[in-house]
């Protein structure tokens, strides 16, 4: 919305006048620049929406809040002062608000009960009371799935807003409206179509230059008027084939089954595994990427590896020969020779000693040019490791230094970078040239110094605020607490345009988001709760999925305003299994362990089940369990079960997805601080504090600290009746959790 006024609300009611305490109010731009243009004025002259006193008020700046023109618009939907007042102190809810538009998933309270809908409309009611400016913005929602039916109206407000059929839509004020998905951005691409016949990805007999080899398809197209196969070589060289020269499949015939059971890498791989990065080349071009599979197809002689690439240069969203093994965006997806990848060169410095050269000869060079940081060539310093974080990071001073206000930006940074690599492709990621400054500030001031001094001092902090300020996004970086998730969506999103981290499949629509924000209903029973367990309710409650493994997962905990805590405590899960929260794939009966063939969501409150798990079933177990007169009135829905495990005779090898905790953020006091895991054992953790003490005054500074803290393991390694026992002295309110991929395990039979 633009506008020509600046708005307020009253924050408090002044002494010389009455009831005015969240009343929203505005003056004309041209106006207080007058005012303020010479001097600091006390008071300001506005005019209060909603009154029929067509005179200005005049009103102490110390009592006003600032409003953008969306918040106003939003605001002026509540019914009176109060809740305005009330609601203005929700920033997060109205930032949340502010980033819907129609077509949003989201949920809405109706009476005592938060149903799901998608936004149809945005704006406002006729039947609204007028304002002169603004309106208030409401929305219209038409209710989905099972909560349809449970609205009042059918998108008529005295005229069509928005058509739904009788009782499915609801009009609301944002105070009773949450996103599905914090921080969403558009639906992902849809998928490419595969042909039935030759597709990429196939392994194929072709002729060529009178012999009979055999290849992988890379592409399928027309060359010169004629059906044209793209190979790549059991040779690992490419050729271009007509298509009446090419058969699907080896020359002798093999099953389309595959054995996905990940395999050990060869020594010869140079320690290649899940998750490794690596390079490899396609053709003239080097690509980069992920590997997110290894296995040995039938019939295909050696170890093959399934990549997600940095950029859409494969051939597949991670379907091979008809069966999806991982996923990935269309056409990022690449299966070749496990001994084709190469270790990203990027990534294999070895040690600290080795970054503190390269850092030094970064530095001797910004000297010779000024200090100009955005000149500077990228330099690569691998993350501390386990052996080096006592000599590195250990001890006073060290980590990054605090400066007013800027803890949430320092416990995010050294969560994600001091000990993991796991987002260092958006340090490296091509960008804008007018956002160069702000990603060559954040590697060569901060993520690199981090791993080789182990200190950032807080002025290179600052300097990361500043330039995100001066770009717009907030008029308060460099002044105000903020939370991690602002941050990390500006950075990943906004700056670096990197690609979001979290897929959400909502109704077969899929949703992209970089953090998830659990949300829970009102008539939950968790006591003790795990984040396992919250987040498989959350899900539950919302109707989501993961259409795909992400990357890394960024979890914040339930939180409702600062004086009110849903739990007392929250148990960490040291891994998070996410195989039952997938769109797709094979699942394994929670019962019996066989391939699970439905999913019973009334089953999944059932007291006699555990809190933990999706209560998912094979055909057998599902007429047991719903054989019970309490149970028969259920409607399971069928799961999407990949054709190939359907007609597999054999007993069933399935791979579980897990995450892996890495870093725990906590809130104490409006205090943000860290917990790291560094290593492979139980005690590697590590906690840090940008301002864990300070040295003088006004004029002083902060000094940062990193200490070992083994006795996070003793806690995680408890059992949930003696961690409810500890008395919560030295115990954090636990704000965000995040995990990175883990090695996947193959499980099978009973159990997992």
């Amino acid at each position: 919305m633009t506008s020509s006024n600046l708005y307020f609300i009253v924050t408090r009611t002044p002494e010389y006048q009455r009831n005015v305490a969240g009343r929203i109010c505005y003056i004309s731009e041209a106006k207080h620049q007058s005012l303020t243009k010479r001097s600091s004025p006390t008071r300001l002259p506005v005019f209060y929406l909603d009154s029929s006193n067509l005179c200005d008020h005049e009103v102490e700046v110390s009592t006003l809040g600032e409003l953008s023109p969306d918040e106003a618009e939003l605001l002026q939907a509540l019914p009176d002062d109060p809740q305005r007042l009330n609601w203005f102190k929700e920033r997060e809810v109205l930032r949340a608000a502010r980033g819907l538009t129609v077509g949003s998933a989201v949920t809405v309270l109706q009476g005592k009960e938060w149903l799901r809908g998608i936004v149809r409309f945005i704006g406002r009611t006729p039947n609204a009371p007028c304002s002169s400016p603004p309106a208030g913005r409401f929305f219209g929602i038409e209710l989905q799935g099972e909560d349809r039916g449970k609205g009042d109206t059918d998108g008529i407000c005295q005229k069509t807003l928005f058509p739904c059929a009788k009782d499915c839509g609801i009009f609301a004020p944002f105070s009773r409206v949450r996103p599905v998905v914090p921080s969403s951005l558009s639906p992902s691409s849809p998928k490419h179509s595969e042909t039935d016949e030759v597709a990429p990805g196939d392994r194929v007999t072709y002729f060529f230059e009178d012999k009979c080899q055999h290849g992988m398809v890379l592409d399928v197209k027309e060359k010169d008027g004629e059906p044209c196969v793209r190979i790549s070589t059991d040779t690992n060289d490419e050729v271009d084939v007509p298509l009446l020269s090419v058969a699907k499949g080896e020359v002798t015939p093999a099953p389309e089954s595959m054995d996905t059971e990940t395999t050990a890498v060869e020594k010869e791989d140079v320690n290649l595994s899940l998750s490794s990065m690596v390079e490899v080349s396609l053709g003239k071009v080097t690509s980069y990427g992920i590997i997110r599979w290894i296995g040995t197809p039938t019939g295909c002689p050696e170890t093959m590896a399934g990549l997600e690439l940095d950029e859409p240069n494969g051939v597949t969203d991670g379907i091979f020969q008809g069966m999806r093994l991982f996923h990935c965006a269309p056409k990022k997806g690449l299966f070749l020779k496990l001994r084709s990848c190469r270790p990203d060169p990027r990534f294999q410095s070895t040690s600290a000693d080795c970054g503190e050269k390269m850092l030094e000869t970064d530095t001797a060079g910004q000297n010779n040019t000024g200090g100009d940081s955005e000149q500077r060539m990228p330099v690569t310093v691998p993350p501390v490791s386990t052996e080096q974080v006592s000599h590195i990071l250990i001890g006073r001073m060290k980590g990054i230094q605090g400066h007013y206000n800027s803890c949430y930006m320092d416990a995010a940074l050294f969560s994600l970078f001091s000990c993991s690599s796991v987002l260092d492709a958006m340090l490296f990621k091509p960008t804008e040239p007018q956002d160069a400054p702000i990603q060559s500030t954040l590697l060569n001031d901060i993520v690199n110094p981090l791993r080789v001094k182990g200190f950032v001092e807080g002025r290179h902090i600052m300097k990361l605020r500043q330039q995100l300020q001066n770009h717009g996004y907030s008029k308060s970086f460099t002044t105000d607490e903020k939370d991690p998730e602002e941050f990390l969506t500006v950075i990943m999103h906004h700056i670096l345009a990197l690609d979001p981290l979290l897929k959400l499949s909502l109704g077969g629509k899929v949703q992209e988001s970089y953090c998830y924000q659990i949300f829970l209903d009102q008539n939950h029973h968790l006591v003790l709760p795990t984040v396992q367990q919250l987040l498989e309710h959350s899900f539950h409650n919302a109707g989501l999925k993961l259409a795909e493994v992400p990357p890394c997962f960024i979890l914040q905990m339930p939180r409702f305003g600062k004086k009110f805590k849903m739990f007392d405590r929250i148990i960490p899960s040291l891994e998070l299994d996410v195989t039952n929260l997938l769109s797709e794939g094979p699942q394994q009966c929670m019962l019996c362990g066989d391939l699970a063939q439905a999913e019973c969501t009334e089953c999944f409150k059932d007291p006699i089940f555990s809190q933990t798990g999706f209560k998912i079933f094979c055909q057998k177990c599902l007429s047991q369990v719903h054989g019970h007169p309490q149970r028969r009135s259920h409607q399971p829905v069928a799961l999407d079960i990949p054709k190939g495990y359907l007609s597999h005779s054999m007993t069933h090898t399935l791979i579980r997805d897990k995450l892996e905790l890495f870093a725990v953020l906590c809130i104490e006091t409006s205090h943000y601080v860290s917990f790291i895991k560094h290593g492979p054992n139980s005690q590697d953790w590590i906690f840090f504090d940008s301002m864990a003490d300070r040295q003088g005054e006004k004029d002083g500074f902060n000094i940062p600290e990193v200490h070992a803290c083994p006795e996070v393991g003793t806690y995680l390694e408890m059992s949930p009746m003696d961690l409810a026992n500890q008395v919560p002295r030295d115990m954090k309110d636990l704000n965000t959790f995040v995990l990175s991929p883990h090695s996947q395990e193959a499980s099978s039979g009973k159990g997992s």
